[in-house]
């Protein structure tokens, strides 16, 4: 499983606003030490995915997309959100993983009403492992696709993927990049409501492209859950996955790039079509694969 993993230009559609200060003689909240529940909080907001993933779509094809496949899905958050923003979507969660999809049984999709629970499968196999129905819309991401660490492998899963959409689908990417993702022994924190996040870069490898990255947990008594999820990588360009896109049969693809907050100089959540994007030392991006040839609105 793959979370979301924070790089150095923090998104503001990934901020927390400060949690307010509990009224005096309330009993203080039990410290929070589930790592699933904790990446969660600090990195994910499946309800912005399912907000872009249909804006998109209807964009291209102009007509709402009503079945999603998640890839790597994890505690398939995306999944449940997806249930939970119309009665007529279903959702198929995919991973290997067992851990985190028992773990996605028993909080995020015990947490839906029974019709919604009804309407999202999880399975445990292999993303490229051909299952049923196809669907409108597959999402690789929390950058989930970087563990394939060669070309083959990645253009091979992309080709899968292809097949398991409908005429009029998508496969929704994001990627993250930029000179300070190459530095080594590097760390940033963010505080959050309890607990601090730490993001921590071991290793990049400039010929190879292979890194190694850890999310660490320090919670509010103190005490750690180091590499609470560690990844081995590869980072992966935009214009290699566009590439690998289009040799594996995709009619074209589109770049999503996140603008900038005037007065922070930090992302401000916000992905706007680009087909140039100014130098960033750290940024975040979509990718979509588009199946069929049918045109989006101009830039």
């Amino acid at each position: 499983m793959t979370p979301r993993s924070s790089t150095p230009r923090a998104s503001a559609k990934r901020k927390r606003a400060a949690p307010r200060p509990a009224p005096r003689g309330a009993r203080a909240r039990p410290i929070e030490t589930d790592k699933y529940a904790l990446y969660q909080r600090a990195v994910q907001l499946p309800e912005h995915e399912v907000a872009f993933c249909s804006r998109v779509f209807r964009r291209c094809f102009d007509r709402p997309a009503l079945r999603l496949r998640e890839d790597f899905c994890g505690t398939a958050a995306v999944c449940c959100a997806w249930a939970r923003s119309r009665p007529d979507r279903r959702a198929w969660g995919v991973d290997l993983d067992p851990e985190p999809l028992r773990w996605a049984r028993e909080h995020n999709l015990a947490a839906l009403t029974p019709a919604q629970r009804g309407r999202v499968v999880l399975l445990q196999q292999d993303v490229c492992q051909p299952s049923r129905p196809r669907v409108d819309l597959i999402a690789a991401q929390n950058f989930s696709f970087f563990t394939f660490q060669r070309r083959d492998q990645l253009r091979a899963y992309f080709a899968r993927a292809r097949a398991q959409l409908d005429r009029e689908g998508l496969l929704v990417l994001d990627l993250m990049g930029g000179p300070q993702l190459w530095r080594d022994e590097h760390r940033e924190t963010r505080r959050l409501g309890g607990f601090h996040y730490v993001w921590e870069q071991h290793r990049f490898d400039p010929i190879t492209h292979r890194c190694q990255f850890s999310i660490h947990f320090r919670l509010g008594d103190g005490r750690w859950l180091r590499h609470a999820f560690r990844y081995d990588w590869r980072l992966w360009t935009i214009p290699e996955v566009r590439e690998l896109l289009a040799e594996a049969g995709f009619a074209r693809s589109e770049v999503y790039w996140e603008g900038t907050d005037g007065a922070t100089g930090q992302g401000n959540g916000r992905y706007r079509r680009c087909a140039q994007a100014a130098s960033d030392p750290a940024w975040v991006a979509y990718v979509v694969g588009i199946k069929s040839s049918a045109s989006s609105r101009p830039l």
